[in-house]
């Protein structure tokens, strides 16, 4: 099945049996870490606050949190408001970020154009001039500071679901084979439970590079299985030891918990919260499948069966009153099937984790793709599943650091309070996000926005509370985490951000690129230059440094800009946007290649030979389009807008030339035009006239080509100029193609203070040096490689 940017449900009728494909599909993904949190809840909440007594008071109150927090928190929540949240199919913390920059302008990214809204992709979800501006939206622009708070909740989001990462596969492994201490001596369960851990999670992480699709085949019946074996166990243990466990799911039995137990009980929430690790999977996974099918999997399937599994605990601990290190999932399995439910237990453990890890490479890509990750190789693991990646160096660092946690904790109890921090605080921004996109994506009331913060985040404040309360018992793991990896992500991003300033202010005019020639001593020679630069507009400062030090260039110039843009995918058609840059003799072009922040980038075989044929195309077009409409005709009355060269770029596709670009448009200080709509070049080009400011409403001019006014000299002058400059860039590809970057070393300026000059001068530079160059990340051949030495000052 194509999971093709995540569209693969997109289909003009969802059948039922598609529907249900996906649900059953889903568990494997999705429902792996949240299924097996019956391992550890009671076991963490009884660790040490509150003891299991004879008047069953505390474990009842326990399974009344447990139940009520599953329902409040991942059906109604998650289920059945967040999920509505998409972006564009897609889930996760950075699509509700992504969402907000585009129905705001809050993003601290300075390369938006025009252009990025006449994606397919790119939709609002109120056409402009029906959307009424909210005072939180008009606040929210107005303040420069309010843009990076926004920034970094959305890293300390980002921070704490690569510490989930790092925690699950520990405690949810860990906890799976922890059931040995039913079938030997403690003696050697103590020797043993630690090794077969560490080596589980070496052969997990050391299968990653295989990709999930060559062994997910069977997760979805492993997590299936796992439950319907839970909720077996479940119905078992409630009709045989407390049919009437039933009665504890009323909420009296929470505060009669709290009552009792008081400060001990609040502290033990950090245990509880553990019940709904894995929820925030079925926002994050969205993409992967459709709303309707992550409904029904929770609500019919995942929902009930974790409910048994717990009521079907509480039953059996009703009648078993151990002593606190005794309380264990494994003590009410029946002894006759235990040694099969552990092999399924560590099965689905294995499964959840392996969920959770795919999870964290995929955020850390989309972390990069908005320039907030030091570069690191991505390697894309499917041909047809979109998104399916893997990166090495993140791999083998989340290994070490998880056999690190499982031997230096040791126990549930210390595992349990870190990952529960990690969960809770993902949970707590997915919150506040959800309610900036209630205001300013849905224009709902700001009242229903609030409600819903103060309703759900409450809630999540209360076991966050809870879980500090652990701090120097765990909890201290996922903080450092999260500092740490928010100061490297800052640091990045603040330095790209200054780079490209810096880029802004320092790059060249195009007259300044026209008035290169013999007459300065400056020679073109054969050959394709490949100008990387992060700027969309003008010559960049790397490019006049190469022509001073080595005074001569190519005879095709292509400045090439791979840029991110805040949508989840960019359909291939749509990616590349291609325009000249001087006028048509020059043999100079522009290259615009968008991605998405769920694209993997440079996913072709062969960049050059794609960049070539979008070249050709493009080519072909202007030709068409310069040379064939000689009379226009205006509606509105609209003055023909300026059409110099240099300024004007089209969307050329990776379809056919017949289908005909989808638009066009114009960048620069002069006015927009988009072009949409035309069925052939040889038909009628229709213009969208945009207003350079107001944002005024677009409005329409068509230029008609009418061939019979063409002479038959001129177009054969047509043909021969147009065939002369294809052969001109068929030429230079034969001759070798030469890919120009700038290798930059960035310095604080004089004055800067004592962090600005420790964040440039030491914390990027050191990033910068040790990690992925972007010839590595362009996939750029080294043997074409010309690195083009540079200084920024910021």
């Amino acid at each position: 099945m194509d999971l093709s940017h995540g569209k693969c449900w997109n289909t003009p009728k969802e059948s039922w049996k598609n529907i249900l494909l996906l649900a059953y599909q889903s568990l494997g993904v999705v429902y792996g870490d949240l299924s097996i949190s019956p391992l550890y809840v009671y076991k963490s909440t009884f660790a040490e606050d509150i003891t299991h007594s004879e008047t069953n008071e505390e474990i009842y109150g326990v399974l009344s949190f447990v139940f009520w927090t599953l329902t409040l928190v991942p059906l109604f929540k998650y289920v059945f408001v967040v999920l509505r949240a998409d972006d564009n199919g897609e889930g996760g913390t950075f699509a509700l970020y992504s969402l907000i920059c585009r129905h705001a302008k809050v993003s601290l990214l300075p390369n938006r154009q025009v252009a990025d809204e006449s994606l397919s992709t790119y939709k609002l979800e109120h056409p402009p001039e029906k959307k009424i501006t909210s005072k939180v939206k008009l606040i929210l622009e107005k303040y420069k500071a309010l843009h990076t708070a926004l920034l970094v909740l959305v890293l300390l989001g980002t921070c704490m679901v690569i510490g989930d990462g790092l925690l699950t596969p520990a405690i949810s492994v860990f906890s799976a084979v922890s059931g040995l201490e039913l079938s030997m001596s403690k003696e050697h369960h103590q020797y043993a439970v630690i090794p077969i851990t560490c080596f589980i999670l070496v052969c997990l992480f050391a299968l990653q590079h295989y990709g999930t699709h060559r062994v997910g085949f069977f997760f979805a019946p492993i997590v299936l299985t796992w439950l319907l074996c839970n909720s077996a166990l479940g119905l078992y243990n409630i009709i045989h030891w407390n049919p009437h466990v039933y009665q504890a799911l009323s909420p009296y039995y929470m505060f009669k918990f709290l009552k009792k137990t008081r400060i001990s009980g609040w502290m033990s929430l950090g245990g509880i919260l553990l019940c709904i690790t894995g929820s925030e999977a079925m926002f994050a996974d969205l993409g992967h499948f459709s709303y309707t099918a992550i409904q029904i999997a929770f609500t019919f399937l995942v929902y009930p069966a974790l409910i048994l599994a717990y009521m079907g605990q509480a039953a059996y601990l009703s009648h078993h009153h151990h002593s606190s290190h005794h309380i264990s999932f494994y003590i009410s399995v029946p002894e006759c099937v235990r040694w099969p439910v552990l092999v399924i237990a560590i099965l689905a453990s294995v499964v959840g984790s392996q969920a959770i890890i795919s999870g964290t490479f995929s955020i850390i890509n989309q972390s990069q793709s908005l320039g907030c990750f030091p570069r690191v190789k991505v390697v894309h693991t499917s041909d047809k599943i979109h998104g399916q990646i893997y990166i090495p160096e993140i791999n083998w660092i989340l290994m070490i650091l998880c056999i690190a946690v499982t031997i230096g904790f040791r126990d549930t109890k210390h595992m349990g309070n870190a990952s529960g921090l990690a969960v809770m605080t993902v949970m707590l921004v997915t919150t506040c996000l959800t309610s900036l996109v209630i205001i300013i994506c849905w224009n709902k009331p700001p009242i229903i926005a609030l409600l819903f913060l103060l309703f759900f985040g409450s809630i999540e404040l209360l076991y966050f509370s809870a879980s500090l309360t652990k701090f120097t018992e765990g909890a201290w793991l996922p903080i450092l985490l999260a500092l740490i990896l928010m100061t490297i992500m800052f640091v990045w991003h603040y330095a790209t951000i200054k780079k490209y300033e810096y880029d802004l202010h320092n790059k060249v005019s195009l007259e300044w690129l026209l008035a290169l020639g013999p007459s300065l001593g400056i020679a073109r020679v054969p050959g394709i230059g490949l100008v990387f630069t992060d700027l969309t507009s003008g010559i960049p400062a790397n490019f006049s440094r190469f022509v001073t030090n080595l005074p001569a260039f190519h005879r095709i110039l292509v400045f090439v800009c791979v840029k991110s843009v805040p949508v989840p995918f960019v359909p291939p058609a749509e990616r590349y946007l291609v325009g000249r840059v001087g006028p048509e003799a020059h043999r100079s072009y522009r290259c615009i290649v968008r991605y998405g922040y769920r694209d993997v980038h440079q996913d072709v075989d062969s960049f050059e030979s794609e960049l070539v044929d979008r070249l050709v195309d493009f080519i072909r077009y202007d030709w068409c389009r310069a040379h064939g409409a000689n009379s226009y005709i205006e509606d509105d009355h609209v003055p023909r807008s300026n059409e110099s060269s240099e300024c004007r770029l089209a969307v050329i596709g990776t379809v056919a030339f017949s289908g005909a670009p989808a638009y066009e448009i114009e960048e620069s200080v002069q006015p927009e035009s988009v072009s949409v709509d035309f069925p052939t070049v040889e038909s009628v080009t229709d213009f969208i006239e945009m207003e350079p400011v107001g944002g005024a409403i677009g409005k329409r001019v068509r230029f008609a080509i009418d061939e019979e006014s063409e002479t038959d000299n001129s177009r054969v002058e047509m043909q021969m100029q147009l065939q002369e400059e294809l052969e001109e860039l068929y030429q230079a590809q034969q001759a070798g193609t030469a890919f120009i970057l700038g290798h930059s070393h960035v310095q604080a300026k004089q004055g800067s203070s004592v962090f600005k000059r420790l964040a440039i001068n030491f914390g990027y530079n050191f990033l910068r040096r040790n990690c992925r160059g972007p010839d590595v990340a362009l996939k750029v051949p080294p043997v074409s490689l010309l690195e083009v030495g540079m200084v920024y000052v910021v």
